[in-house]
């Protein structure tokens, strides 16, 4: 059975309005609630490095741990994301408790040395401009 062509027109505009809105959601970060007082704060256009850059800062600290929770994680294309690294943090562990993949377009850091844990159960996607 052959699709129709009035079906096919007919679904288009749906399809198209699903493709923009994935779209505008690529760049997102958004912090959750979770941690209370000691949520993520994610300051756009810093400049980092000579380039404007989003700068997440906050969450809790548990010894030597930085922990940071989001409902939605993504970077934009060619964009740039850094956490900052306060002194003492070996390791960064951020988690992402929405329903959405994280898609990392653009560059994911760390103001630092400490290790950068991204944690996601429905997924991260690197693009092929990605860098961390």
């Amino acid at each position: 059975m052959k699709p129709r062509i009035d079906q096919l027109v007919a679904a288009s505009p749906f399809v198209l309005c699903s493709l923009l809105g994935a779209t505008t959601a690529l760049g997102q970060i958004t912090p959750d609630n979770t941690l209370g007082n000691e949520s993520s704060v994610v300051t756009p256009n810093v400049t980092i490095n000579g380039a404007l850059a989003d700068l997440i800062e906050g969450g809790a600290i548990r010894d030597s741990n930085l922990f940071h929770s989001f409902s939605d994680f993504n970077v934009a294309e060619f964009g740039r994301v850094y956490f900052a690294n306060p002194a003492g943090v070996a390791n960064i562990l951020s988690r992402v408790t929405g329903t959405n993949v994280s898609n990392i377009l653009g560059t994911l850091g760390v103001l630092g040395n400490a290790n950068l844990f991204l944690i996601n159960p429905n997924g991260i996607v690197f693009g092929s401009n990605s860098r961390l």
